[in-house]
């Protein structure tokens, strides 16, 4: 049974939140989406700038790519990713917000 909690929010919705928040809690999945925010960037771009093996990069994206976070386009041999849906970087900004907050 799918019974609201409030208007808003029912059981069904507050699982696929708390799975959206258990992804985007990993630090290097963070930090690709705010890299991602800037430009779209190559996994050997992203695997630069994080300064990880390109294994683990891929993992990363792929866990963001299977929740719809990020998407991928082929150029060549090079895969390319940006973010699919912006509204969860506006989410960790809000939180950054709050964690500076807090920290004053």
């Amino acid at each position: 049974m799918n019974t609201p909690i409030t208007p808003q929010l029912d059981k069904k919705s507050i699982q696929s939140v708390s799975k959206i928040f258990k992804i985007i809690s990993d630090p290097t999945r963070i930090s690709i989406l705010f890299l991602l925010q800037q430009q779209e960037l190559s996994v050997g771009s992203i695997t630069t700038s994080l300064e990880m093996e390109q294994s683990a990069i891929s993992h990363q994206l792929r866990t963001l790519k299977e929740a719809r976070l990020v998407k991928a386009r082929r150029e060549g041999k090079a895969i390319f990713y940006s973010l699919d849906d912006p509204h969860v970087v506006h989410i960790l900004e809000q939180v950054l917000d709050h964690v500076r907050e807090i920290a004053e």
